[in-house]
């Protein structure tokens, strides 16, 4: 390819979105764009995170607390969702409250600290934040502008203070923003990015704004104080004095300065989103505009003022996001700036007042926030700080899809992932962090069953809804009832459940640890739950390994035994499947029928026999024999069979038009025990179907099979591979590690 015609073809689709961007506009072109869409180019900072989280959506997800809003922006879709945040949907919430607070309130006008434990995702949840509002500056409707002063060359024109008088065509106001840059002398920018509105006299700013949000039918915009009461910066306001003396009070010569730029929200380029590190400085300074020699290009009007250009954190950030990452490490005399910031938006310095407006956000673990509780400033700050809980996850398969995004062939080597090599790790986790249950903050009715929770029990009950397969339909019923006051159980409380146990980042540095294990050609979960063992016996480390057990409670190596034991069960289930002794669809056939029975029974009505053709009363010896499977131990068969008749109704109500009743999603519990009854009956098969398939991986030995077993072991691990993800490796290690646990 010829590199001139290519260099040519990029720069005419540089060119050709700069123009589409309208990147560079006069004053009465952005007043054009202004009176199109006054809403959207008065925003606050506040209002513009805000309609940020709003344009990417938000979605309906189940939660332990019933249905919960999810803002999409915290799934990162721009980036293919790479350092998504991972649940956290009620720190999101609780965030999105806030803005529109600060959007009731006319100013953010307090700070917003996100708190939990180290590595509860408080950084990732700031980190989406600022990405999503780099994308959304780049879109039509995110666009954002500042202010720009253009002096152009003398060869234009003498004029009194050094500029001809320069009249577009038919009258209209002429400008300087778009002059070629050998025809400029000194291009100003307002490093506080000054909004274009301040331009506008305030009396008539507050008209302009309200008429043209009315005219657009807008009822619920507030327009903030910021854009009502603001003014220009000082630098930009001694130049606009300077030259409205300068023009004997022409405003449209003024005017005729201002250079319209486009700007984006870059964390980068440190533009509208800002993170500041632990440290012991103010975070705005200043510096003399007019002793740099580039002010000798000035107009003579204007080179005897003191210009001065603040910079710093604060100022790069103004009209976006400022983050104070670990805040509450540094010293206290470091941020006490901000008890008045936050409130009025002002930050003095020395020779004049910074006017803000940015959306102040900090993060803080529960040590450094705890220790600041009993400090005296915190009386002062209290008022002044919207705090937000972040606590560690306590649901097992969000805790998975971390692990699942993060933990991929690329990052462990190359070596394959084997099934469930994150959920005995999410699994594990989440046990540490769990709280024996209070139960005399539930209703009578539920307190045994609270009480009684095991820790996997309760796990289990936050992950899914599943209950304790020893209760009665009615008991579970009722438990899950009440699973959003045991998932609220300690929000009050400093020692509040997540805020303990092992964190994701130290559980992905186990992963990748087992992934270097060399006794395994995957990463197994059997690799996993060794790494896990080691990391135990590390109690000086590790604060949670030093807590005192409480009812099987925060016993984390007595929870390796139970991941390990769920991880056995699967892997039983999975196996036993893929032999194919028996298919879902006779299950789904079996229940099926008994379903139709008991629906007749419940109604006293008969059924057809599908053979003799003749109407019957339900078989009850057939009901019974099923019951005796699936029904849990001593319940009554009839409020059984109501509940199950109830629980079909209510789920053909919850999805009208649907085809075939999901039975098996409706009823885990029941099929789960229809499965383990069936292969309890064959297990001496399944124990000979398992030998044989060792015996085929072991390859010195596979000649020894018959035909048909040959057939039958390539026919499981065929499903295995297709169902589940085995390859031959972990299909071996699994299997073998069953055999020695389950079936010698």
């Amino acid at each position: 390819m010829d590199a001139r015609r290519y260099l040519e073809t990029v720069g005419s689709e540089v060119k050709g979105i700069f123009v589409e961007n309208r990147s560079i506009l006069s004053f009465e072109e952005w007043m054009d764009a202004f009176f199109r869409d006054p809403d959207r180019h008065a925003r606050s900072s506040a209002q513009y995170l805000l309609d940020a989280i709003d344009h990417f959506g938000s979605d309906l997800v189940d939660g332990p607390q019933g249905k919960v809003r999810r803002f999409r922006l915290f799934d990162r879709p721009f980036d293919g969702g790479r350092g998504k945040v991972s649940g956290q949907e009620e720190a999101q919430g609780a965030l999105y409250r806030i803005l529109g607070n600060f959007v009731q309130a006319r100013r953010a006008n307090k700070l917003v600290l996100l708190h939990g434990p180290n590595g509860s995702a408080k950084s990732s949840i700031v980190d989406a934040l600022v990405r999503g509002l780099e994308i959304y500056s780049r879109q039509n409707e995110g666009a954002l502008y500042r202010i720009n002063w253009v002096f152009p060359a003398e060869k234009l024109g003498k004029g009194s203070i050094g500029f001809g008088d320069k009249a577009g065509p038919d009258g209209e106001l002429a400008t300087f923003a778009h002059l070629e840059p050998e025809l400029v002398d000194a291009r100003i920018p307002c490093e506080l990015k000054d909004h274009p509105l301040f331009l506008v006299p305030g009396k008539e700013r507050r008209k302009l704004v309200e008429a043209g949000v009315v005219r657009r039918g807008r009822t619920d915009f507030v327009l903030s104080d910021y854009i009502a009461e603001g003014e220009l910066c000082h630098k930009c306001r001694q130049i606009y004095s300077g030259l409205l003396a300068a023009y004997n009070g022409d405003y449209l010569q003024v005017l005729r300065h201002i250079q319209v730029e486009r700007f984006f929200v870059s964390q980068r380029y440190v533009s509208g989103a800002v993170t500041v590190e632990p440290q012991l400085s103010v975070d705005a300074s200043y510096l003399q505009l007019t002793a740099d020699r580039s002010a000798g290009a000035l107009p003579p009007a204007l080179q005897n003022l003191d210009l001065f250009s603040p910079f710093g954190p604060l100022v790069s950030a103004n009209r976006g996001l400022i983050e104070y990452s670990d805040l509450l490490k540094r010293q206290p005399e470091s941020y006490k700036y901000l008890l008045g910031t936050t409130e009025t938006g002002v930050l003095p310095l020395e020779h004049f007042l910074l006017h803000l407006d940015e959306v102040m956000i900090a993060t803080s673990n529960e040590k450094h926030l705890a220790a600041f509780k009993q400090a005296p400033d915190f009386a002062s700050f209290k008022a002044r700080v919207e705090l937000v809980r972040v606590p560690y996850l306590r649901q097992a398969s969000v805790e998975q899809a971390i692990y699942d995004d993060q933990v991929t062939r690329a990052s462990v080597g190359g070596k394959h992932i084997a099934p469930h090599a994150t959920r005995v790790a999410a699994l594990w986790a989440v046990l540490t962090r769990l709280r024996r249950p209070e139960p005399e903050r539930h209703p009578p009715e539920v307190r045994d069953l609270v009480e009684d929770l095991s820790p996997m029990e309760k796990l289990r009950l936050f992950d899914d809804g599943r209950a304790p397969d020893r209760l009665t339909s009615g008991q579970a019923r009722e438990l899950r009832k009440a699973i959003p006051g045991l998932f609220a159980e300690t929000e009050g409380s400093p020692r509040y459940e997540g805020v303990t146990g092992a964190s994701a980042r130290e559980i992905k540095t186990v992963i990748f640890n087992a992934a270097q294990n060399p006794a395994y050609t995957c990463l197994t979960p059997l690799a996993v739950l060794q790494e896990i063992r080691e990391l135990c016996k590390d109690r000086s480390v590790y604060e949670f390994l030093q807590m005192e057990s409480s009812d099987g409670y925060q016993d984390p190596e007595g929870f390796v035994e139970l991941v390990e034991a769920e991880y056995l069960d699967q892997i039983d289930e999975e196996i036993r499947s893929s032999m194919g002794l028996i298919t879902e669809e006779r299950y789904h056939e079996l229940f099926e029928r008994y379903v139709v029975a008991v629906s007749h029974w419940v109604k006293g009505e008969k059924l057809r026999n599908r053979i003799t053709g003749e109407y019957e009363w339900p078989d009850e010896a057939r009901m019974v024999e099923l019951e005796d499977i699936v029904k849990p131990d001593g319940e009554d068969r009839g409020p059984f069979r109501r509940a199950l008749i109830s629980a079909v109704g209510a789920w053909r109500l919850d999805h009208p038009g649907s085809g075939e009743v999901e039975y098996a999603k409706i009823f885990p519990d029941l099929f789960r025990r229809m499965r383990d009854h069936f292969f309890e009956e064959r297990k001496r098969t399944l124990r000979r179907n398992k030998e044989n398939v060792l015996r085929y991986l072991a390859e010195d030995e596979r000649d020894s099979l018959l035909p048909k077993d040959r057939e039958t072991v390539e026919a499981s691990l065929r499903r295995l591979r297709e169902s589940y993800g085995y390859c031959e490796h972990c299909a071996k290690d699994a299997i073998a590690h069953l055999m020695h646990a389950r079936y010698a």
